[in-house]
């Protein structure tokens, strides 16, 4: 999991640790039901998708790769802009390929492969392919997305006053 003193978390805002704990004490709670296992552990995930998605927006708005208005509105996609396969499509919308310019092609390909395997193909309901996780799926695709995080801050360099700062600056 998470601890309360790593970069990442430093990283986090308020609502963001939140999740964080509620993911760590469902993953602690899972061990606690041995009489009746669930056939699907993806609810051990939510939180640490849900917290990727914020974290995501966050960085990118820190960034410069989105701007305020992006950040904030409720039809902005994560999965659209760091979506590889739509690059040309987007033009200077895509942040796959901002974050390619910048840091090459390792970032912006963990990012969208936690995002893919951590956040879409656990949540998504597609009849010809019903994923299930088991418990250690579920594990893995929370480690994914933590290992994503924390590789996002290493290679970008940031820091959690400068995330303050860029959220202060983006409103005014």
């Amino acid at each position: 999991m998470m601890q309360h003193d790593d970069i990442v978390w430093n990283y986090l805002t308020t609502e963001q640790r939140i999740l964080a704990d509620d993911g760590a004490f469902l993953v602690a709670d899972s061990l606690n039901h041995k009489d009746q296992e669930p056939t699907d552990y993806s609810y051990l995930v939510f939180c640490y998708a849900k917290l990727y998605e914020g974290f995501l927006k966050d960085v990118f708005l820190h960034l410069g790769v989105i701007s305020h208005l992006d950040y904030a509105s409720n039809r902005f996609r994560i999965g659209r802009v760091l979506n590889p396969n739509i690059v040309k499509l987007l033009r200077g919308k895509s942040v796959y390929a901002q974050l390619r310019n910048r840091y090459g092609v390792e970032l912006p390909e963990h990012l969208w492969y936690a995002w893919k395997q951590g956040r879409n193909l656990v949540f998504h309901y597609f009849p010809t392919q019903v994923r299930m996780l088991t418990r250690e799926q579920a594990m893995a695709a929370i480690e994914l997305i933590t290992r994503a995080m924390r590789e996002c801050l290493e290679k970008t360099g940031i820091k959690n006053e400068q995330r303050a700062q860029s959220l202060n600056v983006s409103q005014e």
